[in-house]
């Protein structure tokens, strides 16, 4: 007999608590990275796209753009990099705002990448959530 799976509708679950998928896409064009943080949510069905403009290190540029999720399928560059909950999503844009302000006349690189990694989810130890 098989035992059946278990499922949560084809969504991933941390500490029981609901995940969502976090893109990535970085290109470098006439001396510029343009690094962009994406996140699928459900309600309402959008993809929010944060997008960084950093040169030589400092963030010049930086602003939040929504679209739906069929324009973001038809977009290239964008990979899988984790899942996040929302809670984790709300420390990565209250410390963006921080960062954007703070990074506007010195060198950041360090900043931005330890914000990234507050997206990746710890597996809990010893079960406690």
């Amino acid at each position: 007999e098989d035992v059946p799976s278990q499922t949560f509708d084809n969504k991933d679950y941390f500490c029981g608590k609901e995940t969502f998928p976090v893109y990535e896409s970085i290109f470098t064009e006439e001396g510029e990275t343009i690094r962009k943080i994406a996140i699928e949510i459900e309600k309402p069905p959008q993809i929010e796209i944060h997008v960084w403009t950093i040169r030589k290190g400092i963030l010049r540029h930086f602003y939040v753009e929504k679209m739906s999720k069929r324009e973001f399928e038809g977009l290239p560059y964008f990979k899988l990099i984790t899942r996040t909950t929302l809670s984790q999503w709300k420390i990565f844009s209250e410390g963006e705002a921080q960062i954007s302000q703070m990074c506007e006349s010195r060198v950041c690189r360090t900043e931005l990448e330890d914000l990234v990694k507050v997206l990746y989810l710890e597996k809990s130890e010893k079960g406690h959530c």
